[in-house]
């Protein structure tokens, strides 16, 4: 397992990590993702796919805020995938924001996982 950090944007209330584990590239948004905040993360999740890694995992353990942009970012990460062969998991989610995908029926279009290990664990999509 390559656990190297092969690219990573920040601002103010937002990081993001990538890394590449076996087949995924794993995701990791620490902070607030609202309208602000969504292209960096969007950016290297399309990066992802255009380098041809299409089994996102997305480790949303240290993610404090996802507002509606945020969850469109997910969702077109998630189509772009579905796509290319592959898949979007979210890992690790805090109650807060997994609240936001509740309301919003969107848990039901995504694989969820209690853990970046249960994620990384399941090799489906």
């Amino acid at each position: 397992m390559d656990r190297g950090t092969v690219g990573s944007a920040q601002s103010g209330r937002l990081l993001v990590e990538v890394r590449q584990e076996g087949s995924s590239a794993v995701v990791t948004p620490a902070g607030e993702l609202d309208h602000h905040t969504a292209d960096l993360l969007r950016e290297p999740l399309d990066e992802c796919l255009a380098k041809g890694r299409s089994r996102l995992v997305v480790d949303c353990s240290r993610l404090e805020f996802c507002d509606s942009t945020g969850l469109n970012v997910l969702l077109g990460a998630r189509l772009k995938a579905e796509a290319a062969g592959g898949g979007v998991h979210l890992a690790g989610m805090q109650p807060v924001v997994a609240r936001v995908f509740e309301i919003t029926g969107a848990e039901a279009v995504f694989t969820v996982h209690d853990t970046l290990d249960d994620a990384l664990a399941d090799e489906t999509g």
